[in-house]
């Protein structure tokens, strides 16, 4: 890797000017690379991991991530925004390593059926009420945890949905579904963690 002379790009390049560094990048420039992998490696690899369940599968997913990435830079258009591509091959890289895990437990194509009226617009906001302040760090540990136990199906349209905040549009074609079938999905996934979430809070009322 040409290292060399990484000052002149970090200061000409404003933070969120990406499409510049993947300009400066695909004219082989290294450093413009390695300046967008340390500003996605923290979000990638959350991603990886929330995905995978696994901190070593999500490392292997991160690389390979990063690696085809640059590999394949050549093929980015500039489309989409180069971190929304980034984040479709992590996701296909996390789906290959859970049906290698678990072969023919993880589909996202399957036929799925949706009702538009009963998408809620908002998610409901999970955040504790000022009794349960002090309970906050056992409150993020409980959603984490109830996310982790969601289908592999319905945690990757969470993740890209409601945590990374990509469109549902972005969703489906990331994960070459209909926008329909993001929508249920999503909709079935935030069911479920509100279900758990109302069922734990019932058992802390009781206690």
């Amino acid at each position: 890797m040409n290292s060399a002379n990484p000052k002149p790009i970090a200061r000409a390049v404003p933070k969120d000017d990406e499409a510049v560094l993947v300009a400066s990048a695909k004219a082989g420039d290294v450093t413009a690379f390695e300046e967008l992998v340390n500003r996605y490696e923290p979000k990638i690899f959350h991603l990886a991991q929330n995905i995978t369940q696994n901190r070593e599968d999500a490392e292997d997913v991160m690389q390979d991530a990063f690696l085809k990435s640059f590999e394949h830079l050549g093929e980015f258009h500039g489309d989409s925004r180069f971190y929304t591509w980034l984040v479709r091959i992590t996701v296909n890289e996390a789906l290959m390593k859970l049906r290698k895990r678990r072969p023919n437990q993880v589909s996202l194509d399957e036929p799925v059926e949706t009702d538009d009226d009963l998408i809620p617009r908002e998610v409901e906001d999970w955040g504790p009420t000022p009794e349960q302040r002090y309970a906050q760090a056992e409150l993020s540990e409980i959603l984490t945890q109830v996310i982790n136990e969601l289908d592999p199906t319905f945690r990757v349209v969470f993740l890209l949905r409601d945590v990374e905040e990509l469109s549902t549009e972005e969703t489906a074609e990331l994960l070459g579904i209909s926008v329909p079938a993001v929508k249920s999905r999503l909709l079935r996934a935030r069911l479920k963690l509100r279900q758990k979430l109302n069922k734990f809070f019932k058992r802390s009322e009781v206690n």
